[in-house]
């Protein structure tokens, strides 16, 4: 009787912990809707810390506070041909990180 019980317990746990999984996506089978659903929030460059800065992918710390500098000097960066004035940041890079950034 106790084989009986642990069975059904057992069965009870597998079936309940397929039907979890079936309900989750998986990470590899995200498609262009899931991805458009998943928006990135941008960083306003005009009002970033270094530290935020330091966290866009391609930036690092030296860069971060090139744009900081360059902020301070000439004022707000108004778009991506004028975040190219920055020492470091070419046409590459500014391409690079613009999912990551806004200028408002």
């Amino acid at each position: 009787m106790r084989n009986l019980i642990v069975a059904i317990a057992l069965t009870l746990l597998t079936l309940m912990a397929s039907a979890s999984f079936a309900n989750t996506k998986s990470s590899t089978t995200l498609n262009k809707a899931d991805a458009a659903e998943q928006r990135i929030q941008k960083l306003n460059i005009n009002q970033a810390s270094l530290q935020q800065l330091e966290a866009i992918p391609g930036l690092g710390k030296s860069k971060a506070q090139a744009v900081l500098d360059y902020i301070a000097k000439n004022g707000a960066i108004k778009n991506s041909n004028e975040l190219t004035n920055v020492k470091g940041i070419g046409n590459k890079l500014a391409a690079k990180i613009s999912p990551y950034i806004s200028y408002n």
